[in-house]
């Protein structure tokens, strides 16, 4: 049998890990990067690139580049590509069979069995979407885990003694916080609480927001409109954010951004962490209300917390951790990565599905993570009121049964509206789904005995049934839930994938190529102007050539149409403008990588 991985299917970015020498260990990606870019695109020649290859096409194929399709996961949203529709289920199927492929190559062996993680607020929808994404990818996924409690787990491993601890988990695109208490051998969710569409995206949005009025009030000009130019300033953005957690200041530079008129539009811009804070605050705000909620549904106070552990990459903004440590009164624990530690609580969590032995640092005893489901799970009774059958934050795995009548006389049917979420009325929460119970004896109103029962499984996936106890027999329910894919269409998918599954290298060879020079060239032309006054003429002129030769180079040819010896010529040309840009600094006496 395999080897189980553990995957952290993030926002913005994703992680899979193993388990090996009893230790889970982060798998890099063929780059040897420890976490891939959660992003899938599209080349006009209908090949699929995903992570650092999709990234770096970006700016030039926007349209046809997707990213953060998390926070579509259980909808009915969809991305029209040459005239096929791509779920959100098939889209995160591309960057989970991405991350197998890493972990196959890693581990030198086939790869099927995983643990995947979802936020703690996902609904039964996005739950089954994120198992049929894992399907489609050629997953067999044994089990679908909170990403807090994922991290808890990872934690708990070197830190096993009692205690109660809070798990502040904000990503690229949610927010989640609960509240864990770890024991001897077991890991139990007491309350969680959170926000789906609370991340790392919306505060990149927020600067992006703020460059994009910069540029129309000196430049008169709408960047939006010019989508290269627009995808560039995004990237910024999320370039800058990161920046400002460790910087007072982040210096923002995007030279030929566009034209107007044949004029070229350079843009400068000074952020600092101040007014980044303020473009912020609310944000940092919005996370205050869920940590309260999770510290009531506990009955604990902030006080009895013995750790706050900080998860997701958004974390690192200093405004969120001083927002914890107001709320909370306790400084944030740095034991975790918060980037990698999901993926590594999950590959112990599938290496303990698998009978590994992971956990033998517990002394040998099997470790019981108790989970709860996040929302509450009712029906719609008379009058549009939502009737609850499971409360949240009611442990997992829980199976429920209660009885219901019809509300007119003589009723062959009756519809069953399963709700989740928290609302008194029926229209105000999530629909997961509508069961019809066909059969029913006719008989005055009120008399039938209709017994509902709902089932949610370790996953967090809710399965119901139904029986009417008159004639004992168990009846059919028909799922009419329009946001899941069907059999029909998933094995539709997984056979898309593994045609796509073999890509043409010289194209994923020609967009890292092109991204390089790119690159190249806004650093030579930074040393071009950090150097005006001290380089000699000669130098200079040297320089400039080397400029003027690769930018030729890359614009002459399109990353798809690159054939290997173009791509072998702009290596070369990326090589002279290095060197020659390096010896310009040296020559003024100036340090190449400063700003």
């Amino acid at each position: 049998m395999g080897r189980t991985i553990g995957i952290d299917l993030g926002t913005t970015n994703s992680c899979v890990a193993v388990v090996e020498g009893g230790k889970a260990v982060i798998i890099p990606n063929e780059k040897g990067n420890r976490t891939t870019p959660s992003v899938v695109a599209f080349t006009k020649e209908g090949e699929r690139l995903v992570g650092e290859q999709a990234v770096r096409q970006a700016a030039i194929n926007s349209e046809r580049t997707i990213r953060s399709v998390k926070r579509h996961m259980g909808t009915n949203w969809k991305k029209e590509i040459d005239g096929k529709y791509f779920t959100p289920q098939e889209i995160s199927a591309m960057i989970l069979r991405k991350l197998k492929a890493d972990a196959e190559a890693y581990l030198d062996e086939s790869v099927t069995d995983a643990v995947i993680t979802v936020p703690a607020y996902f609904n039964d929808i996005q739950r089954q979407a994120t198992k049929d994404a894992g399907r489609i990818a050629g997953l067999n996924v044994l089990r679908i885990i909170n990403e807090p409690t994922s991290a808890a787990l990872a934690y708990g491993l070197n830190n096993g003694t009692p205690q109660k601890i809070m798990v502040y988990d904000l990503g690229g695109g949610t927010f989640d916080v609960s509240i864990i208490e770890i024991g001897e051998g077991v890991i139990e969710v007491l309350a969680t609480n959170g926000d789906n569409h609370l991340g790392g995206d919306d505060f990149d949005e927020r600067i992006t927001k703020r460059l994009v009025d910069v540029i129309k009030k000196e430049h008169h000009l709408d960047i939006q409109k010019d989508l290269t130019a627009y995808w560039r300033v995004k990237e910024a953005a999320e370039l800058a954010k990161k920046e400002l957690s460790s910087s007072e200041n982040s210096y923002i530079t995007l030279p030929y951004l566009t034209q107007i008129h044949g004029t070229t539009i350079n843009f400068e811009y000074t952020l600092t962490r101040r007014e980044f804070n303020e473009l912020t605050r609310d944000l940092v705000e919005r996370t205050a209300i869920p940590v309260q909620n999770a510290l009531i549904d506990a009955g604990i106070a902030a006080s009895e917390l013995s750790k706050i552990l900080l998860v997701g990459g958004s974390t690192r903004i200093p405004a969120v951790q001083e927002k914890v440590r107001e709320l909370t009164g306790i400084t944030p624990s740095q034991n975790i990565n918060p980037d990698e530690c999901v993926a590594q609580g999950a590959a112990v969590q599938g290496d303990t599905l698998s009978g590994g032995g992971a956990l033998t640092l517990y002394g040998g005893s099997n470790i019981l993570l108790l989970d709860v489901t996040p929302l509450s799970l009712s029906i719609e009774t008379v009058g549009g009121v939502t009737t609850r059958l499971v409360e949240r934050n009611t442990t997992l795995p829980v199976r429920y049964s209660k009885i219901f009548t019809t509300a007119a006389p003589y009723q062959r049917s009756v519809e069953i509206h399963v709700l989740q979420g928290e609302r008194p009325m029926a229209r105000d929460n999530k629909t997961i789904g509508k069961f019809k119970l066909n059969g029913i004896k006719p008989a005055p109103a009120g008399v039938p005995q209709i017994e509902v029962t709902f089932d949610i499984d370790a996953n967090g996936i809710l399965k119901v049934s139904a029986k009417d106890l008159d004639s004992g027999k168990e009846q059919s329910i028909i799922i009419t839930d329009n946001e899941r894919m069907s059999d029909e269409e998933i094995e539709q998918a997984i056979r898309d994938a593994q045609r796509y599954e073999m890509q043409d290298g010289t194209r994923r060879q020609a967009i890292d190529v092109t991204y390089e020079a790119n690159q190249c060239l806004n650093r030579a032309e930074a040393a071009l102007s950090k150097t005006k006054k001290e380089l000699p003429k000669e130098e200079r002129k040297q320089i400039k050539a080397d400029i003027a030769d690769l930018r030729k180079q890359v614009t002459k040819v399109k990353p798809d149409k690159m054939t290997d010896s173009d791509i072998s010529s702009i290596r070369n040309a990326i090589i002279q403008l290095n060197i020659s840009s390096a010896n310009a600094c040296r020559l003024a006496g100036i340090d190449p990588e400063s700003k």
